[in-house]
């Protein structure tokens, strides 16, 4: 199979590239830009027609391990409705596929190579006109003291066992290296962070997958406090926090700097994600699996008061502001028979979907519920909540329910198989029946994915680059400010990551200025550039050091 990324580069102009070193290299002009794509109501998805229906199919059990049982996804899947199915092909540090850059997974059950789990299921779900996107987990990378068997796995290659920089496992303040089972990487490790990023895109290069799905893009749970985010000690983590804000101290968890940094670094793999998948096909769908714990910002106080955003360090309703999501898949796990204070999960449910759709800015969201922990018809009550617009008029853009494997309550419960419950299940959605008073029932008919008209017709284009010196060597955390090029006006800024990488969406099409003043080097360095409507400009900076 030839990589998307020849394909696409041979067949397309999307790409504008432009080439500083130690001077400003002057692109021609489409006209002056005056800011950042401009933005849709703060609720309102970005409209096209059709609804997201999909499974989450995990791999710790049936579903990904043989043809014979993808065939039966995809006849399940199809037979209830549905349109995609977000498939765990990345687990922990491995690969339900042949050709990404984590080894092949040695599951036991899992027919033996050159089966191509991935492969199989986008060529069996596209004949059937359903999606796949691939579930990637990010930081988890193991959960057993007897190490991978493949050498090449990243437990064994930058796992606990070695040293200095070659160690990319993330630690606890109080020196812990599991939580729980895991070992996690840490993203504020630069060479971790530019693994996970690879683990993301060696998937998009070399699959024809719809979309591309973050999981556990966060810091870990397992902390030693309600919001107290315990987790990011990697010393060489530590050590770049401590460069970037000219400190000598080993921060306290709840350190407001610290928590932004360690916050910053997951975003930085997002957005690295989001531009480096379109730099690769920019059709495919971006989206995360992200964290609404406990009540919602309504009734927690605020956003930034929420578990999510305070202990495990995910802002992805920053990443939906910004628009380096596509699509915010909240994991709105709730019973909702639990409708009793103080673990009203009714009301948690409600309060968390309103919220998202409250907030998708110029991308879409769609709302993931937890068939595993419902009977059957709460299950169907919350996708009608889920599909329902809030009280502020704003509507999501579809369901994804957790999970195909363990479909309802009695399932996860054992007392009915899953195959069972599957088929109640499908009933519920499809046909009238006992489970749901309403009519039509809610997957009555087959229904499209809606497309993304941001990208489909897009009005605005992307700059990513990168700020190395002449020999190659990143400049890490250095501020990059950008101007619109014709009236100097400020736009944005952004700091490089561990590999000297930067990225900025949704510009209007124009010519940018991207400024870099690195202390180190010897004065400002200057790179213009066109950005161009559905289009990604690249910039390389060097300058030199001192």
């Amino acid at each position: 199979m030839t990589p998307k990324r020849v394909a696409w580069i041979v067949s397309s102009t999307v790409i504008a590239i432009a080439v500083v070193t130690g001077m400003a290299l002057v692109a021609e002009a489409d006209g002056a830009p005056t800011s950042l794509g401009a933005e849709a109501t703060v609720g309102s998805a970005a409209t096209a027609p059709g609804e997201f229906r999909a499974y989450w199919v995990d791999a710790f059990g049936a579903g990904l391990y043989s043809e014979a049982e993808i065939d039966k996804l995809v006849a399940e899947t199809k037979a209830a409705n549905l349109n995609a199915i977000v498939a765990q092909v990345g687990r922990r540090g491995d690969c339900f596929c042949n050709r990404a850059i984590m080894p092949r997974t040695d599951q036991v059950g899992v027919t033996p190579a050159p089966f191509d789990p991935l492969q199989t299921l986008i060529q069996k779900a596209h004949a059937q006109g359903i999606e796949v996107h691939a579930w990637v987990i990010t930081t988890a990378i193991w959960n057993k003291l007897t190490p991978p068997a493949d050498a090449s796995h990243v437990f064994n290659t930058h796992g606990p066992a070695k040293t200095g920089r070659e160690n990319w496992i993330m630690t606890r303040y109080d020196g812990a290296n599991r939580g729980g089972a895991d070992y996690y990487l840490d993203p504020g490790h630069p060479d971790a962070a530019d693994y996970i990023a690879s683990m993301y895109t060696s998937i998009v290069e070399n699959y024809d997958v719809d979309g591309i799905n973050f999981d556990r893009v966060r810091y870990p749970d397992f902390n030693l406090a309600l919001n107290t985010p315990s987790w990011g000690y990697n010393p060489v983590a530590v050590a770049r926090f401590q460069a970037a804000t000219g400190r000598n101290d080993r921060p306290a968890p709840t350190d407001p700097q610290w928590m932004q940094w360690r916050r910053d670094q997951v975003t930085n793999i997002v957005r690295r994600v989001y531009l480096e998948s379109f730099a690769i096909d920019p059709s495919v769908r971006v989206s995360a699996d992200t964290i609404t714990y406990g009540y919602g910002p309504q009734s927690s106080g605020g956003w930034e008061a929420t578990r999510t955003y305070a202990e495990v360090l995910q802002d992805w309703r920053g990443w939906m502001q910004e628009g380096i999501l596509d699509l915010n898949i909240p994991m709105n796990y709730k019973r909702e028979h639990f409708t009793t204070e103080p673990n009203n999960q009714l009301r948690m449910y409600e309060e968390w979907n309103a919220f998202t759709k409250d907030h998708q800015y110029r991308r879409q969201t769609v709302v993931g519920s937890a068939l595993y922990l419902n009977y059957i018809e709460g299950s169907v009550a919350q996708i009608r909540k889920a599909l329902a617009p809030s009280a502020a008029g704003n509507t999501g853009v579809g369901w994804v329910g957790y999970s195909y494997r363990v479909p309802d309550a009695l399932a996860n419960a054992n007392t009915r198989t899953g195959d069972a419950s599957r088929q109640e299940l499908t009933r519920a959605l499809t046909q009238p029946s006992e489970y749901d008073s309403l009519a039509p029932p809610v997957f009555a008919d087959p229904a499209a994915v809606p497309g993304m008209p941001w990208k489909a017709t897009p009005t605005t284009g992307h700059l990513r680059g990168t700020v190395l010196t002449p020999e190659g060597v990143p400049f890490d955390q250095v501020r990059i400010d950008l101007y619109d090029a014709e009236t100097d006006a400020f736009i944005a800024s952004r700091l490089t990551d561990g590999s000297g990488w930067f990225g900025f969406v949704d510009l209007v099409p124009g010519r940018y200025k991207a400024v870099v003043d690195v202390e180190r080097a010897r004065g400002r360095r200057v790179a213009v550039t066109t950005v161009r409507q559905g289009m990604l400009a690249t910039v390389e900076l060097t300058p030199s050091e001192r």
